[in-house]
């Protein structure tokens, strides 16, 4: 069975909202968050021991409790450690993250993508999680938004490392998949180009979205699907700011953004639809894409990017997309079908 078969639809749920990314989240409105994502029939979700410094996964552990494990797909990452120790979240270097995650936990995280620490990381996660398995495992962050001009050292930290450990894990059954989860396409192509352990899936963040998809155009993609390798995209909203809000790669988004952003929302007024269908939507046409896994914090937003994906769009939109040079010449559309 494929990556593609095991994500049970075209819509998952990423939980980095749920590890209080930019806010300090209630934990009932957490858990009803992942209540109504099930309600919605979603079944693919997707977290890592990062947000929140494990916030995360212990919210949506205590969620899922209650649901029968064989009726979801779940994927958690590794490359870093929590440990007992505790630091001021505010003060964490994230790379280019910053302080997203500054109302998380205090425990302190630890960055290690060794074998050790590779098997260590998956074993509290289980522990956080409330559960036995893990179906895919992605090694999260071994990029140059987080390491800067050292990422290559980290990436071969983690080639001799969690690439082995993982594939090992993968042949024995014990995961069903496994692959790299990161926000720059670098690390992703140098993978495939390596006569390393082969993943069986991407999650790739920001980097396949309506303000930023041409480098993973021109070679990552149509690599990816020669090799077999799914890709899931995260982050399609950029953000936030594709759905309304007000950041950017994590960051307030600058004037070039805001005002890129308010080109397509006068296009898709004019068209009466909504950004965040077309955003959703876009991330979908690529074959290579076997999910798209948007974040929420509030309950209601489940049913939104739920209506978003149902939404029509005509290809006349696509089309001024495309004239406008707001999509890349190469992209597919859904448009494109009609």
């Amino acid at each position: 069975m494929s990556i593609r078969q095991k994500l049970q639809g075209q819509l998952g749920f990423g939980t980095a909202p749920l590890g209080n990314m930019f806010r300090n989240i209630p934990q009932a409105e957490a858990l009803a968050t992942v209540d109504a994502a099930w309600e919605q029939g979603i079944r693919h979700f997707d977290t890592a021991p990062l947000y929140g410094a494990g916030l995360a996964e212990l919210r949506l552990g205590e969620a899922l409790a209650k649901r029968k494990r064989e009726h979801y797909v779940l994927s958690s990452k590794v490359g870093r450690v929590i440990l007992d120790e505790f630091e001021d979240p505010a003060a964490r270097q994230l790379g280019e993250k910053g302080g997203v995650f500054e109302h998380g936990r205090p425990n302190k995280i630890v960055n290690d993508y060794g074998a050790d620490a590779t098997l260590r990381s998956i074993e509290d996660s289980l522990k956080r999680l409330k559960t036995d398995h893990l179906d895919i495992v992605y090694v999260h962050d071994v990029a140059q938004d987080f390491y800067g001009d050292g990422w290559l050292a980290q990436f071969d930290i983690a080639r001799t490392g969690a690439f082995r450990v993982l594939d090992r894990l993968r042949n024995e059954g014990v995961i069903k998949a496994w692959g790299l989860g990161v926000n720059r396409v670098e690390p992703l192509e140098l993978l495939l180009d390596l006569n390393e352990p082969q993943p069986d899936a991407f999650l790739l963040a920001g980097r396949y979205t309506l303000l930023d998809h041409e480098r993973a155009l021109q070679r990552l993609m149509p690599a990816a699907a020669k090799r077999g390798v799914d890709v899931v995209v995260g982050g399609p909203y950029s953000s936030g700011i594709l759905a309304g809000g007000t950041h950017f790669e994590y960051q307030k988004a600058s004037p070039e953004i805001i005002a890129k952003v308010e080109h397509i929302k006068a296009i898709a007024q004019q068209h009466g639809i909504s950004v965040k269908a077309a955003a959703l939507q876009f991330a979908l046409a690529h074959p290579a894409v076997a999910s798209v896994i948007p974040g929420a914090s509030r309950p209601e937003r489940i049913a939104e990017d739920q209506a978003a994906l149902r939404e029509q769009i005509p290809a006349v939109f696509w089309n001024a997309m495309r004239e406008q040079n707001l999509v890349a010449a190469d992209a597919p559309l859904p448009g494109d079908k009609e």
